[in-house]
């Protein structure tokens, strides 16, 4: 196998190895639904704006993507001080493959926890207006997963320290997280805020989501797919060009 498939192959394993992790990843996602969706769900309805449930369950599928995707770079730091990224890094195998396969890795576990959240949140009362909409939902959940997961690579190839790795994603996460709409409708919010959104690559995933799972949003599901693409494309070749200049 090539680096690419080894590195993907790695990450995937390293996930499913551990029962733990794959639980304490619907804990958050859940604790979501259920304060919110069924805390916030009767003021939502007197509001006229329908189920919270539903609105935030695209949200929150997000919000578990985003979480896992973005801090698989804190893998390569965390190798990097332990040195098992110069073990790799001698392997006969491009820089380049190694961080496509880390990707890549990291994308795949974040769309498969996506896929979890999804199936959690039909356990809680969650119903897609169309079943044929899940399957492009899924494509969707791979491609943010895609796009944050070079974002923590592009980041982890700057930073030596995991503190550091962690002050930053969460300055990064959380208003990526909760300026994308994910928590309320973008429509009828004040310019600014509007304008913020549309500069959170976040809001795209979470709109084309809300398209193919509940047939409404803000965007159009065309940009939204052109947004997701594009900065796959900025960050992959970001991460490429810091991460081959990483010193081990």
């Amino acid at each position: 196998m090539n680096g690419i498939s080894v590195m993907w192959l790695r990450e995937v394993k390293r996930f499913f190895r551990s029962k733990s992790r794959i639980v304490g990843s619907l804990g958050q996602p859940l604790l979501f639904l259920v304060a919110l969706g069924y805390g916030l769900g009767p003021v939502f309805q007197q509001a006229g704006q329908g189920n919270y449930l539903e609105f935030i369950a695209p949200g929150i599928i997000g919000m578990s993507i985003i979480f896992t995707s973005i801090f698989n770079g804190m893998q390569v730091i965390w190798d990097r001080q332990f040195g098992f990224l110069k073990e790799t890094m001698v392997a006969p195998v491009s820089r380049l493959s190694i961080m496509f396969g880390r990707t890549l890795g990291g994308a795949t576990v974040a769309a498969l926890q996506g896929a979890l959240v999804l199936v959690l949140t039909m356990l809680v009362g969650f119903r897609p207006i169309s079943w044929t909409g899940i399957i492009p939902a899924l494509v969707v959940m791979l491609l943010i997963a895609l796009l944050f997961s070079a974002l923590g690579m592009v980041v982890a190839s700057l930073l030596r320290d995991m503190q550091g790795f962690q002050l930053i994603m969460n300055f990064l996460v959380m208003p990526l997280f909760f300026l994308s709409g994910a928590l309320f409708p973008l429509n009828n919010v004040p310019p600014a805020l509007l304008l913020v959104a549309r500069f959170d690559p976040l809001s795209y995933g979470v709109d084309a989501l809300r398209l193919f799972l509940l047939g409404q949003g803000v965007f159009n599901i065309t940009l939204d797919i052109a947004v997701l693409v594009g900065m796959i494309g900025v960050f992959l070749a970001l991460g490429s060009y810091f991460f081959s200049r990483i010193e081990v």
